[in-house]
């Protein structure tokens, strides 16, 4: 009695089970009655009529990414190149995707092989990795087309290694290797270029500062001995002005003889006294006459203050 209950009890279980059926979001599945199509199930609550429908597949709405294993891909140039990338692709129509073909991500990842195979048949090596996000762009839309049956949707493609042979990388790492040099050597020559040209431009600021300071000296001094020039020429027109002043004076010209004639005995004193010949002027023949000229120039001067 006791295991009737329980196996009685473990059936109810399961056919509730089987009419009870909760999808979750973001997938789908497919549901057939009596081994035929009877509806897609989106998320949410169903009932089921047990044993007659049922669950034939489950399908995943979500964005979903599949490795593509390296192969070997034959360049335009006939280089021969290992490749590998990923894959990521969505289920926009779960029907199709059950119905449409056997296994869609086995067929997707195949188809994506061959097409990448074609795309990079169609370029030289040079090219490749210049021209990677043109090849994923072209594979992408390539595959979105072929899977379009399949209610498929691919959404990108990225190629992430391009392993060339040995002996290409050596040749590529001997190609960056002189190209660094190069780059270095240019990079020096302009340096020194450029050191020169600074030493030269600084030569001449200093060239022409020497000769503005020269210019700015002759200026001052020109200048200064102007200003001499201009104050002797002044001293000299005032005592001439003073010296005609006076001798317009009543009295003016005698005093001035007399100073001119002290002056001039001042030095024939020195000279005779340094000479041992001299020659005495026929105006000093007769002493006499000069010293009657000095009496009568000092008899004349009183009359110069009156």
């Amino acid at each position: 009695m006791g295991a009737t209950v329980i196996v009685v009890f473990l059936v109810i279980v399961y056919i509730i089970k089987k009419t009870i059926i909760i999808v979750p979001e973001q997938s789908v599945y497919v549901k057939e009655r009596l081994g035929v199509l009877n509806g897609v199930l989106k998320s949410g609550f169903y009932f089921m009529i047990p044993f007659v429908d049922q669950i034939r597949y489950r399908q995943n709405l979500k964005e979903q990414t599949i490795d593509i294993d390296p192969q070997v891909c034959i360049t335009k140039d006939n280089v021969s190149v290992e490749v590998d990338g990923v894959l990521y692709l969505k289920v926009i129509d779960g029907e199709k995707a059950s119905y449409g073909i056997d296994n869609f991500m086995l067929a997707t990842t195949q188809l994506a092989q061959t097409t990448l195979r074609s795309e990079i048949g169609k370029l030289i090596f040079d090219n490749l990795l210049s021209e990677r996000d043109e090849i994923n762009g072209r594979v992408v839309s390539n595959i979105d087309r072929a899977t379009d049956p399949w209610g498929i949707k691919v959404t990108r493609y990225e190629i992430r290694n391009i392993t060339p042979p040995k002996q290409i990388l050596l040749e590529m790492e001997n190609q960056m290797k002189s190209e660094r040099e190069r780059r270095a050597e240019i990079t020096i020559s302009q340096g020194e270029k450029e050191s020169r040209v600074n030493h030269s431009v600084g030569e001449r600021q200093e060239s022409i500062n020497i000769s503005e300071g020269e210019k700015i000296r002759l200026v001052n001094e020109a200048d200064g001995r102007a200003q001499e020039i201009t104050l002797i020429s002044n001293a000299t027109a005032k005592g001439l002005q003073l010296i005609s002043d006076a001798i317009s004076k009543k009295g003016g010209k005698e005093a001035v003889s007399l100073q001119i004639t002290q002056e001039y005995l001042d030095a024939l004193g020195i000279i005779l006294k340094t000479s041992k010949t001299t020659v005495v002027p026929e105006a000093l023949a007769n002493i006499g006459g000069v010293f009657e000229g000095l009496s009568k120039i000092t008899t004349k001067i009183p009359q110069v203050g009156e």
